[in-house]
């Protein structure tokens, strides 16, 4: 690996690369804030994808190109004469310390969930109004829902027990059901939501992360169906015109290979 002389080089060489390709480049000249902000969503899903899939070569590619919006923004910062890439670093390494008066203080911690209610206390006195100000409100619902819940426990609300919350999934369950049988779309519609937030929460309780799970879920089923199109049209077969019970055949088949 690189030593620490080499890792510092490169990130200055990205510097001069970033000073260049904004006073050089017609793209790079007339990006904003805001016309990057697309385009670094993208960048974090694709390294998301990469996670997901374990492909280290790919993860140190799309590292890549997240630290170059970083580096990105921070030019445009520097040019509004509002921050630059020293500020961006100095403000994380000043929250890191503060937030971690377990190893730069005196404060004594005994388990990871100590440190998160120390995080979370400590964000309250920094003048927070309330836990929940650090979810942004644009995040997907499953993340949200995640982060809200991780959060209130980091203060103490929170059940004990998984087997409290596996039966709060049931209590919820049971009320979708009467509502689908009353047939009060809206009803049907909260239900619903409170059935996916209380499988989310039990998630947390048995060490699932529901994001990474649900789209390993995604992954396997568009491998599987890509299996039973690919062999399908093998055999001179159109999937429109197959029975579920054809289709179910290759369906089994997709399962010895992908699972």
């Amino acid at each position: 690996m690189n030593s620490r002389k080499e890792q510092l080089a490169a990130f200055n060489r990205l510097l001069d690369i970033m000073d260049d390709l904004r006073e050089k480049c017609p793209w790079d000249k007339k990006q904003t804030l805001e016309s990057l902000r697309h385009l670094t969503i993208e960048e974090t899903y694709e390294l998301a994808d990469a996670i997901l899939d374990n492909d280290l070569p790919e993860i140190k590619k799309e590292l890549g190109d997240v630290l170059l919006h970083i580096v990105f923004y921070s030019k445009i910062g520097s040019e509004k004469k509002a921050f630059d890439i020293a500020d961006v670093a100095n403000s994380i390494s000043d929250k890191l310390i503060d937030r971690h008066p377990h190893i730069y203080g005196d404060v004594k911690v005994d388990n990871e969930e100590d440190v998160k209610r120390n995080w979370e206390q400590l964000k309250l006195k920094e003048g927070k109004n309330s836990v929940l100000e650090g979810v942004p409100k644009s995040l997907p619902a499953v993340v949200k829902a995640n982060r809200i819940q991780d959060k209130v426990a980091g203060v103490g609300f929170d059940w004990e027990k998984p087997e409290q919350v596996w039966e709060k999934v049931q209590e919820e369950l049971t009320e979708l059901n009467e509502e689908i049988k009353v047939g009060n779309n809206e009803n049907i519609e909260k239900e619903f939501g409170d059935v996916l937030f209380s499988m989310i929460n039990y998630a947390r309780f048995i060490n699932v992360n529901p994001e990474n799970a649900l789209e390993k879920t995604n992954k396997k089923f568009i491998n599987r169906f890509q299996y039973l199109e690919e062999a399908a049209k093998k055999e001179g077969k159109n999937l429109s015109e197959m029975s579920l019970t054809e289709m179910d055949v290759y369906w089994e088949a997709s399962k010895k290979h992908f699972s």
